[in-house]
């Protein structure tokens, strides 16, 4: 008696002989959570970690597409196979992704060492579909070398961005309102890499001394209370700028201090030294045990996320849960009951309904 291969069986093999059509196949099935999505992803796990995931994220305008298709035609020179994960805003008619990066990517798009999936932000607050993890694991098990995610813009929700990246760079332009931005405590934070792209307009320079006064700042604090006579130089500290400038330049294995590059990516400029300083990022990562501590904590949040959708899905998918929400309605409106007190007795009585293995 012959048994049939159930369909998440059948892709599951051919993204092993790796098929490109299965690869889409499997994406479009974890971007939109069909049915079977978490069989695959479950099948795909032992075979995720060998890729090194970088985000690219910046405001609108500052060059992110130039800067990753440079980033892949580099890579492809080198031998590397890359995935480019380009998350774009939602269009508000269709649901979809609504620019068109094959288009904007034109010159590494026919590569066939080159895969480019476009996600919609569906209203993710940060900017990044709340899929770019999963699909960043599928192209992974795949077999890509390099995966370049980039997002949509920048702002304090932008921290998403960190969470999904091994290497998060920020790109920068020398527009009105830049300087401003780099001020925020948010970029501050995630960044690994700045790049000041368009370097070649006015106000580049002040842009990249802008951001290393910051960095200074933020290193020149720890020594603030150092005494002078344990040899800490104070015509260092007191120009911090420098201080972010010889951090970043010298050996880095306990901390990292960001680098401050200078692009003009629409020529090409600039695009070495950043995968240098990537490289760089990555021997850091490796060398301090940052990139296990940063893996670890994305394995830790994707089981957060995949059991608050189940949660929700078992709860509000459960007409007696619905039933019971909706008699306690009047209690609530009449102040004989609260919110908080619902929300504990629904929980209490909902204790068989989470706790099954399947739903």
């Amino acid at each position: 008696m012959t048994t049939t291969a159930s369909p998440e069986a059948k892709l599951i093999a051919d993204l092993d002989a790796r098929r490109p059509t299965a690869l889409a196949r499997a994406i479009s099935i974890v971007e939109n959570q069909r049915p079977g999505f978490d069989t695959i992803l479950g099948a795909l796990h032992s075979k995720i970690g060998r890729a090194r995931r970088i985000g690219i994220t910046g405001p609108p305008g500052a060059g992110k597409s130039t800067v990753t298709t440079h980033l892949a035609a580099q890579y492809r020179e080198a031998g590397l196979t890359v995935g480019i994960i380009a998350v774009d805003p939602t269009s508000p008619f269709t649901g979809g992704a609504l620019l068109g990066d094959r288009i904007r990517m034109e010159s590494v798009a026919l590569d066939p060492g080159v895969y480019i999936r476009s996600l919609a932000t569906r209203g993710s607050l940060g900017g990044l579909s709340s899929a770019t993890r999963a699909v960043a694991d599928v192209l992974d098990a795949f077999g890509f070398d390099r995966i370049l995610m980039e997002t949509v813009g920048v702002g304090q929700s932008e921290l998403e961005i960190a969470r999904a990246a091994d290497t998060t760079v920020v790109i920068l332009v020398p527009e009105s309102g830049d300087s401003i931005q780099t001020l925020k405590a948010g970029l501050m934070e995630i960044a690994d890499i700045f790049v000041v792209n368009k370097a070649d307009r006015p106000g580049a320079d002040r842009v990249r001394t802008d951001i290393e006064l910051m960095l200074g700042l933020r290193a020149g604090e720890a020594l603030r209370n150092v005494p002078a006579h344990h040899g800490v130089d104070f015509k260092k500290i007191m120009n911090p700028a420098r201080i972010a400038r010889e951090a970043a330049a010298g050996a880095q294995t306990e901390s990292w201090t960001p680098p401050v590059l200078r692009a003009v990516a629409a020529k090409g400029e600039g695009i070495g030294e950043l995968i240098t300083a990537l490289d760089r990022h990555l021997r850091y990562l490796e060398g301090s045990g940052e990139l296990r501590r940063r893996r670890r904590q994305r394995l830790r949040e994707q089981v957060i996320d995949v059991t608050e959708h189940r949660i929700r899905q078992r709860l509000w998918r459960d007409a007696e849960t619905n039933a019971f929400l909706d008699s306690k309605l009047t209690a609530m409106e009449s102040g004989a009951a609260t919110p908080f007190t619902v929300a504990d007795e629904l929980l209490s009585r909902s204790v068989d309904l989470l706790t099954r293995t399947r739903s």
